[in-house]
């Protein structure tokens, strides 16, 4: 069983996305945190590190089979939850993918056995049919594709329907670190993602809208257990660092991507989940330990991004890591 939420069934998946997808759900049913889950690992003598955590919720493949073990373990599975969830890894693992289960092939209009029946064979080829009525579970397939036919307006009104109910406004998907991915870095307050302005040579980050070009390119390199650097590629002045400026430790110091290297702690960051499920990720400097968030958690766009008090209310100062579309798709 898990702590807070309804464990979700690995034999629901189809592909190894929709297999991470459900370790996600676990994760956060689990209501616990990374270190949390660590923790819970290494009591039992397992070996899960929050940034393999990370990395593995955010692939697209099937992770190794020890680690997916001592994750579920973690997150609260019992014997026979986990030798589910690894029967259907491995499934994955060999084939891609997972066939339809015995149950769906009946519903289709007949046993496995009968799916496998290939249309147009000659009746010197099939079997004598039994003497007396045919079952009456048994039905032909000219009765299946007139039933398809007729379902298949039905079918197209509910996708219709899906559609436009996944159209209204609603919150958007937060996603969590991950190492060498291109993100946008987008404030789960304002709904802004975090960019310089072009022209400029400041390195000043602020925020505006996602769907503008925002640069420079941002991405993550851990550099310990919930400790990363935002590394940066900047389409004028290239490679770089995101960091406070010039190490300033007071609070309202702005923060600024310049040649790595140069601030020392002030370049490396605790990024840390908040909320059960997760809300948002706090990116905590990691020379101060204060909190990254919008000056006077503006929801605006244009507002500088300072390090600022963390006073528990989170406004302008939770953030999501959301891949980047081109890099996503390249896994």
């Amino acid at each position: 069983m898990v702590v807070e939420g309804r464990a979700p069934d690995p034999r629901e998946a189809r592909s190894a996305a929709e297999f991470i997808a459900l370790l996600r759900v676990l994760k956060d049913a689990s209501g616990l945190t990374f270190r949390e889950l660590t923790l819970r690992a290494d009591a039992v003598g397992d070996v899960l590190p929050r940034s393999t955590i990370a990395n593995m919720l955010g692939r697209t493949s099937v992770p190794r089979e020890e680690l997916l073990a001592a994750f579920v373990r973690a997150c609260g599975c019992g014997p026979t939850e986990i030798e589910d969830w690894l029967g259907v890894r491995k499934e994955l693992a060999v084939h891609g993918q997972r066939a339809a289960t015995a149950q769906a092939a009946e519903d289709e209009g007949g046993t496995e056995e009968e799916a496998e029946e290939v249309p147009g064979a000659s009746a010197e080829e099939s079997p004598e049919p039994p003497a007396g009525p045919p079952p009456a579970r048994r039905r032909p397939r000219t009765f299946l594709v007139a039933a398809v036919s007729l379902l298949a307006p039905a079918a197209a009104a509910v996708t219709v329907a899906l559609l436009v109910r996944d159209e209204q406004p609603g919150p958007t998907p937060v996603a969590g670190p991950v190492a060498g991915r291109t993100v946008q870095i987008r404030s789960v307050h304002s709904g802004l993602c975090l960019s310089e302005k072009r022209g400029t040579d400041s390195g000043r980050i602020h925020q505006v809208p996602c769907d503008e070009e925002t640069i420079p390119a941002f991405s993550l390199k851990p550099l310990g257990d919930d400790v990363w650097r935002i590394v940066t590629d900047h389409p004028d002045f290239g490679p770089g660092c995101t960091g406070i400026w010039d190490g300033m430790r007071e609070a309202g110091a702005l923060m600024q991507d310049q040649e790595c290297g140069k601030r020392g702690d002030a370049e490396a960051f605790w990024i840390e989940p908040q909320g059960h499920p997760v809300k948002g990720y706090r990116i905590r400097p990691a020379h101060t330990h204060l909190c990254v968030g919008a000056k006077a958690g503006s929801g605006k766009p244009d507002a500088e991004m300072v390090q600022m008090g963390c006073d528990g209310v989170d406004r302008g100062s939770l953030f999501s890591f959301d891949p980047v579309a081109s890099d996503a798709a390249g896994g």
